[in-house]
């Protein structure tokens, strides 16, 4: 079976598909084989800590357990996958199991999903080494991204993720926001009745202690792009809000091309997503904060695309350029082997919306 789109993807997001089918062959503990096995999902990250609650250094080792007939076969499939598509390019005529196998390599080499615990991010895959060389910059981003989740909702325990871009304020989409706000005229918005929302700067794999706070405004839903800013406030004992992330001004850090990272909280979205790819990528662990490493693939109007992981439950993600460090969009949709959509944040700067919310552009 050809796949010329999975094929596109292994060559753009790998840099050397030789090369992966050589230490394929060479290592039958590669991690591609750890993208067979499978783990229970939880619709609360605090209580993943039953499931796998292993410390962060050994925790890749207890995520490898498929059993051994499955994983060789995954890693032959890769294999034959790699030399494939090496050889013949987009012209590589895949099986289906080469086809499940192309994309374990994209997960592991091309455009992982990376696990966040105790506010470290695990070590990154083959050609991702870069995001080990800025680790101390990375992690100065991650403890400002939270998950927003709504008590009173009819359907929902969380509805998607928000990020720090201002004194107090924290950014995400207004689909996330219409969960648990409405209008209420003029250009204004208040909470559903009987809804209280906070967000969590925690919720990491096996986290045990929440760091939630409490938003208390709906500062501003804007009319154009999927964007909502809200105010928060401190934790009851007095504890402060994160910092704000650095807002970019340059429309060029979101030019095709660029490396970026998203982070946020990827939830399982079958509607959307195969079910078994979502397996495959996130070993059925979702909810919890994740690092996703990708490039930007180009612009549109107001808007960039990216080709990070993300699921369903990254919306309001900050997309963040690796070498800067600063924000330079607003994740709001994606599909898998298609596109991911940003709102570019430094195309805002004139609008009188965020001018009032007083965001935190460098």
């Amino acid at each position: 079976m050809r796949r010329p789109e999975l094929v596109e993807l292994v060559l753009r997001s790998v840099p050397d598909v030789g090369e992966v089918a050589t230490r394929l062959a060479a290592d039958r503990r590669s991690p591609v084989a750890s993208v067979a096995g499978r783990r229970p999902a939880s619709r609360r990250g605090r209580r993943l800590g039953a499931v796998v609650g292993a410390p962060l250094e050994e925790l890749p080792t207890s995520l490898r357990n498929p059993e051994r007939a499955g994983r060789k076969r995954t890693l032959d499939a890769a294999e034959r996958a790699a030399a494939k598509i090496a050889e013949s390019g987009t012209d590589a005529d895949l099986t289906p199991e080469e086809v499940a196998g192309a994309e374990a390599i994209i997960v592991v080499f091309g455009r992982p999903a990376i696990l966040v615990q105790d506010g470290r991010f695990f070590p990154p895959p083959h050609p991702w080494e870069k995001l080990e060389e800025c680790r101390a910059d990375i992690e100065a981003v991650l403890p400002r991204v939270g998950r927003i989740e709504v008590a009173g909702h009819p359907r929902y325990e969380w509805v998607g993720t928000g990020f720090v871009a201002g004194d107090g304020l924290v950014l995400t989409n207004r689909h996330v926001a219409k969960e648990f706000a409405r209008p209420v005229g003029r250009g204004k918005w208040d909470f559903e009745a009987g809804m209280t929302v906070t967000i969590d700067f925690a919720e990491e794999l096996s986290s045990a202690a929440p760091r939630e706070h409490p938003v208390t405004e709906v500062v501003a839903v804007h009319e154009e792009v999927d964007l909502a800013v809200l105010r928060v406030g401190p934790r009851a004992g007095g504890t402060a809000v994160p910092a704000a992330l650095p807002l970019s001004r340059a429309p060029q850090r979101a030019r095709k091309g660029r490396q970026v990272y998203v982070v946020g909280y990827p939830a399982a979205d079958p509607g959307r997503n195969d079910a078994e790819v979502m397996g495959r990528i996130f070993n059925d662990i979702y909810n919890v904060k994740r690092l996703q490493p990708g490039g930007v693939r180009g612009t549109k109007g107001l808007l960039h695309s990216h080709d990070c992981s993300t699921l369903g439950g990254n919306s309001g993600s900050c997309v963040v350029d690796l070498e800067t460090h600063q924000v330079v969009g607003l994740h709001f949709q994606g599909r898998y082997l298609e596109a991911n959509w940003a709102v570019t944040l430094s195309k805002l700067l004139a609008d009188p919306k965020i001018k009032k919310a007083g965001l935190n552009f460098v």
